[in-house]
């Protein structure tokens, strides 16, 4: 229910949105003046936000401690330092370099619907990018450093590499909006599959197909064109209603509906862009970023032309942990050489995940093994008090069946009268011990039953 109700207030918005920008457009071309009548003084002066509007200004305010819920929305940009390329770069691109797999046009490689009639051309490149050798950049460990600090609210980030998480990003600070490569599913019955097998399929260049159906393609859970985006990030779009500084590194904000959570802080939020080029800039129109403070009520938006580690690294020396930050950077690099005893890939990362989750799986058959014991050894015991109350009544009987006939022999002997008292007395302490035999018995059922409940009920737990 929470995420249907959030994914029906993000398209409310988005619609809302855009019917926004269609009024403002028309409404720019009637003013025929390009510029909008906003809020400032009588000579056009903008309130700033950022004054002047500089990733200096943008320093500032995490130095002052001002900046204490910063979201950073990543793309592709924050790796290609590492190796990777990106997707839109003119020749170096990775839709400018597809021309080997024919495809219809260079998109349709992450397309669903091209993907299930023919998923060869996903599964070549993904021999590429699946398995490669990469490590997180400077810009990677400059999100850990944030966290750290615990001054970063969430990174929501459009890339598939996993690197966030291998320089020490938690996952619950990653919002990965388009997937990752860190695990695959059947794409019929929906099981994850096995990393270090998925690892070998693809690096023989072949199609998974799930080992558990024998049917399905094993798709690694990354989001194509078509398919719903995560759930998390739905759950997550809350997090700009708090937010008190975005940074976006290194993403063109060409896909959404990723490049609209710009608009999704509130007016007053300051927001940096560290990038090649200006991007996000929407023209006769108060959505995107406002760089010249044209159409926009306050001045809260600052560039930085460069790349995105060149960016992080001039905001920490601004910061005053420029120093920091390095040594983050080569102790996370150190770490992870010695750890994985080389480079590690992507894959061995996800087995790594892989067999944590599954050691916790087995202490938790462990745990109900030890309880099945416990049940076991009740059960026992209660089979054991069963026998004796079964003994005591059996005694019982014999006691009595053995009166009866010493009453008879009395009767015959004309000793009737004088022990009839006797008699009634002994039946009824035989009745009464029998009661009392029965009822304990009842007790000690009732109390088993109970505790085997609450037993049950701390394994469901």
């Amino acid at each position: 229910m929470p995420l249907m109700l959030a994914r029906i207030k993000y398209c409310v918005n988005r619609i809302i949105k855009t019917r926004f920008i269609w009024n403002s457009f028309l409404t720019r071309l009637k003013d025929n003046s390009g510029r909008s009548n906003i809020d400032g003084d009588s000579k056009g002066n903008k309130k700033k936000i950022l004054d002047p509007p500089t990733i200096e200004s943008v320093a500032q305010l995490i130095k002052t401690g001002k900046a204490k819920r910063i979201i950073v929305m990543a793309g592709a940009g924050i790796s290609t330092a590492a190796g990777i390329p990106d997707f839109r770069t003119p020749g170096t691109g990775l839709y400018d370099n597809l021309q080997k797999y024919n495809l219809p046009y260079p998109e349709a490689i992450f397309d669903m619907t091209y993907f299930k009639e023919n998923p060869e051309p996903f599964f070549s490149l993904a021999k590429e990018l699946f398995p490669g050798n990469f490590m997180p950049t400077l810009t990677h460990y400059f999100l850990t450093l944030l966290y750290r600090k615990n001054i970063l609210l969430r990174c929501f980030t459009q890339n598939i590499d996993t690197l966030e998480r291998l320089a020490g990003l938690p996952d619950e600070m990653i919002v990965e909006a388009h997937g990752s490569f860190a695990k695959s599913k059947c794409l019929k019955c929906k099981k994850f599959a096995d990393a270090a097998w998925m690892k070998e399929v693809v690096n023989k260049g072949e199609v998974p197909i799930c080992t558990s159906c024998r049917v399905g393609i094993v798709k690694p859970c990354i989001t194509f064109f078509g398919e719903a985006m995560p759930s998390k990030f739905f759950l997550r779009l809350g997090d700009f209603q708090v937010c008190d500084l975005l940074i976006v590194i290194g993403t063109s904000l060409q896909v959404q509906p990723f490049a609209s959570l710009v608009d999704s802080v509130g007016e007053k939020v300051p927001r940096l862009l560290i990038n090649l080029e200006k991007v996000g800039d929407i023209e006769l129109s108060d959505m995107g970023f406002d760089f010249e403070g044209r159409h926009q009520n306050y001045m809260r938006d600052a560039f930085y032309k460069g790349t995105c580690d060149e960016g992080v690294r001039k905001l920490a020396e601004l910061c005053g942990f420029k120093d920091e930050l390095l040594k983050v950077y080569e102790e996370g690099q150190e770490s992870l050489i010695k750890e994985f005893g080389k480079i590690p890939t992507s894959v061995e990362i996800a087995t790594k995940v892989e067999k944590k989750i599954k050691a916790e799986l087995e202490l938790t058959v462990d745990e109900i093994d030890q309880l099945a014991k416990i049940f076991e050894e009740k059960i026992k015991i209660k089979s054991e008090i069963s026998e004796e109350v079964d003994q005591m009544l059996k005694e019982f009987d014999e006691l009595k069946e053995k009166k009866s006939k010493d009453k008879e022999l009395l009767k015959e002997k004309g000793n009737e009268n004088k022990s009839n008292d006797k008699d009634d007395k002994d039946d009824k302490e035989l009745l009464n011990v029998k009661e009392d035999i029965t009822k304990s018995d009842k007790k000690e059922e009732e109390k088993g039953e109970k505790e085997e409940l609450k037993d049950t009920n701390f394994v469901m737990i």
